[in-house]
Protein backbone atom coordinates (compact mmCIF):
# COMPACT_ATOMS: atom_id res chain seq x y z
CA UNK A 1 0.00 0.00 0.00
CA UNK A 2 2.76 2.17 0.62
CA UNK A 3 4.57 1.96 -2.46
CA UNK A 4 1.20 2.52 -4.22
CA UNK A 5 1.05 5.66 -2.56
CA UNK A 6 4.74 6.75 -3.23
CA UNK A 7 4.36 5.69 -7.20
CA UNK A 8 1.25 8.47 -6.91
CA UNK A 9 3.28 11.10 -5.29
CA UNK A 10 6.12 10.79 -7.57
CA UNK A 11 3.34 10.50 -10.60
CA UNK A 12 1.46 13.74 -8.86
CA UNK A 13 4.76 15.12 -8.93
CA UNK A 14 5.56 14.48 -12.55
CA UNK A 15 2.39 15.66 -13.86
CA UNK A 16 2.85 18.96 -11.77
CA UNK A 17 5.92 19.74 -12.80
CA UNK A 18 4.84 18.96 -16.64
CA UNK A 19 1.69 21.31 -15.77
CA UNK A 20 4.56 24.50 -14.43
CA UNK A 21 6.66 23.95 -17.81
CA UNK A 22 3.76 23.93 -20.13
CA UNK A 23 2.70 26.98 -18.23
CA UNK A 24 6.07 28.67 -18.29
CA UNK A 25 6.29 28.49 -21.85
CA UNK A 26 2.88 29.34 -22.50
CA UNK A 27 3.90 32.75 -20.64
CA UNK A 28 7.03 33.24 -22.64
CA UNK A 29 5.57 32.34 -25.98
CA UNK A 30 2.85 35.73 -24.77
CA UNK A 31 5.48 37.67 -23.11
CA UNK A 32 7.39 37.30 -26.44
CA UNK A 33 4.48 38.31 -28.61
CA UNK A 34 4.14 41.27 -26.39
CA UNK A 35 7.36 42.04 -27.20
CA UNK A 36 6.93 41.66 -31.07
CA UNK A 37 3.63 44.34 -30.43
CA UNK A 38 5.86 46.52 -28.66
CA UNK A 39 8.52 46.71 -31.96
CA UNK A 40 5.65 46.93 -34.26
CA UNK A 41 4.20 50.05 -32.34
CA UNK A 42 6.88 52.08 -32.76
CA UNK A 43 7.78 50.25 -36.28
CA UNK A 44 4.73 51.51 -37.34
CA UNK A 45 5.24 55.27 -35.75
CA UNK A 46 8.51 55.79 -37.50
CA UNK A 47 7.11 54.23 -40.57
CA UNK A 48 4.10 57.30 -40.23
CA UNK A 49 6.97 59.92 -39.56
CA UNK A 50 8.75 59.15 -42.11
CA UNK A 51 6.70 60.37 -45.20
CA UNK A 52 6.32 63.92 -42.19
CA UNK A 53 10.35 63.87 -42.99
CA UNK A 54 10.10 63.73 -46.49
CA UNK A 55 7.79 66.30 -47.01
CA UNK A 56 9.43 68.98 -45.03
CA UNK A 57 13.02 68.01 -46.98
CA UNK A 58 11.35 67.92 -50.72
CA UNK A 59 10.96 71.52 -50.59
CA UNK A 60 14.57 72.37 -49.73
CA UNK A 61 16.19 69.70 -51.37
CA UNK A 62 15.44 70.25 -55.20
CA UNK A 63 18.37 68.27 -56.53
CA UNK A 64 18.60 65.11 -54.39
CA UNK A 65 15.09 63.34 -55.28
CA UNK A 66 16.81 60.25 -56.03
CA UNK A 67 17.51 59.80 -52.01
CA UNK A 68 14.16 60.86 -51.32
CA UNK A 69 12.64 57.86 -53.83
CA UNK A 70 15.33 55.53 -51.43
CA UNK A 71 13.96 56.47 -48.45
CA UNK A 72 10.46 55.76 -49.28
CA UNK A 73 11.29 52.56 -51.07
CA UNK A 74 12.77 51.40 -47.55
CA UNK A 75 9.87 52.59 -45.98
CA UNK A 76 8.04 50.19 -48.22
CA UNK A 77 9.91 47.32 -47.89
CA UNK A 78 10.38 47.10 -44.41
CA UNK A 79 6.13 48.01 -44.00
CA UNK A 80 5.79 44.73 -46.23
CA UNK A 81 8.44 42.73 -44.76
CA UNK A 82 7.14 39.26 -43.54
CA UNK A 83 9.84 37.31 -41.14
CA UNK A 84 11.79 38.79 -38.13
CA UNK A 85 14.66 38.28 -40.27
CA UNK A 86 13.47 40.15 -43.30
CA UNK A 87 11.97 42.67 -40.84
CA UNK A 88 15.79 42.91 -39.40
CA UNK A 89 17.24 43.07 -42.83
CA UNK A 90 14.29 46.00 -44.25
CA UNK A 91 15.19 48.33 -41.01
CA UNK A 92 18.78 48.42 -41.77
CA UNK A 93 17.91 49.40 -45.54
CA UNK A 94 15.64 51.96 -43.69
CA UNK A 95 18.64 53.25 -41.47
CA UNK A 96 20.64 53.70 -44.22
CA UNK A 97 18.65 55.77 -46.07
CA UNK A 98 17.44 58.14 -43.49
CA UNK A 99 21.34 58.32 -43.00
CA UNK A 100 21.64 59.27 -46.80
CA UNK A 101 18.63 61.60 -46.06
CA UNK A 102 20.23 63.40 -42.96
CA UNK A 103 23.77 63.36 -44.65
CA UNK A 104 21.96 65.24 -47.83
CA UNK A 105 19.92 68.28 -45.33
CA UNK A 106 23.79 69.11 -44.17
CA UNK A 107 23.73 70.82 -47.01
CA UNK A 108 20.89 73.01 -46.47
CA UNK A 109 21.58 75.51 -43.69
CA UNK A 110 17.42 76.93 -44.15
CA UNK A 111 16.18 73.26 -44.15
CA UNK A 112 18.55 72.55 -40.66
CA UNK A 113 16.76 75.49 -38.96
CA UNK A 114 13.19 74.70 -40.11
CA UNK A 115 11.11 74.41 -37.01
CA UNK A 116 9.38 71.32 -38.66
CA UNK A 117 12.16 69.20 -39.92
CA UNK A 118 14.22 69.72 -36.17
CA UNK A 119 10.59 68.45 -34.37
CA UNK A 120 10.83 65.83 -36.88
CA UNK A 121 14.19 64.72 -35.94
CA UNK A 122 13.88 64.69 -32.11
CA UNK A 123 10.33 62.75 -32.76
CA UNK A 124 12.67 60.09 -34.82
CA UNK A 125 15.53 60.22 -32.41
CA UNK A 126 13.15 59.34 -29.95
CA UNK A 127 11.65 56.66 -31.59
CA UNK A 128 14.83 55.17 -32.84
CA UNK A 129 15.64 55.31 -29.05
CA UNK A 130 12.38 53.06 -28.35
CA UNK A 131 12.78 50.56 -31.41
CA UNK A 132 16.41 49.70 -30.04
CA UNK A 133 14.50 49.15 -25.90
CA UNK A 134 11.49 47.41 -27.56
CA UNK A 135 14.16 45.56 -29.43
CA UNK A 136 15.83 44.44 -26.54
CA UNK A 137 12.75 43.50 -24.44
CA UNK A 138 11.99 41.25 -27.56
CA UNK A 139 15.19 39.63 -28.51
CA UNK A 140 15.55 38.96 -24.06
CA UNK A 141 12.46 37.51 -24.31
CA UNK A 142 13.35 35.13 -27.32
CA UNK A 143 16.30 34.34 -25.19
CA UNK A 144 14.65 33.07 -22.27
CA UNK A 145 11.70 30.83 -24.54
CA UNK A 146 14.68 29.43 -26.51
CA UNK A 147 16.94 28.40 -23.91
CA UNK A 148 14.09 26.91 -22.19
CA UNK A 149 13.05 25.08 -25.47
CA UNK A 150 16.58 23.83 -25.70
CA UNK A 151 17.39 22.61 -22.08
CA UNK A 152 16.70 19.45 -20.88
CA UNK A 153 14.00 18.51 -19.42
CA UNK A 154 11.84 21.51 -20.84
CA UNK A 155 12.63 20.25 -24.42
CA UNK A 156 10.68 17.38 -23.50
CA UNK A 157 7.45 18.98 -22.95
CA UNK A 158 8.28 21.82 -25.41
CA UNK A 159 8.47 19.18 -28.35
CA UNK A 160 5.98 17.20 -26.68
CA UNK A 161 3.46 20.30 -27.16
CA UNK A 162 5.65 21.12 -30.56
CA UNK A 163 6.51 24.93 -29.10
CA UNK A 164 9.12 26.41 -31.53
CA UNK A 165 12.32 28.14 -30.97
CA UNK A 166 11.68 32.28 -32.32
CA UNK A 167 14.02 34.36 -34.60
CA UNK A 168 16.23 37.00 -32.70
CA UNK A 169 15.77 40.68 -33.96
CA UNK A 170 18.76 41.74 -35.12
CA UNK A 171 21.12 43.46 -37.44
CA UNK A 172 22.59 41.89 -40.43
CA UNK A 173 26.19 40.50 -39.44
CA UNK A 174 27.42 41.69 -42.71
CA UNK A 175 26.13 45.43 -42.56
CA UNK A 176 28.74 47.25 -40.10
CA UNK A 177 27.35 50.43 -41.29
CA UNK A 178 23.82 49.55 -40.04
CA UNK A 179 25.32 48.92 -36.41
CA UNK A 180 25.89 52.88 -36.29
CA UNK A 181 23.11 54.93 -34.94
CA UNK A 182 20.77 57.04 -37.53
CA UNK A 183 22.87 60.66 -37.04
CA UNK A 184 20.31 63.41 -36.29
CA UNK A 185 22.21 66.82 -35.98
CA UNK A 186 20.32 68.98 -34.16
Amino acid sequence: MTLIYIVLGLLALVLGWGIATYNGFIRLVNRTKEAWADIDVQLKRRYDLIPNLVEAVKGYVTHEKETLEKVTQARTMAMNAGSVAEQGEAENMLSGALKSLFAVSENYPDLKANENFIELQKELADTENKIQAARRFYNTNVRDLNTGLQSFPGNLIGNMFKFEDREFFELGEDDAEARNPVAVKL
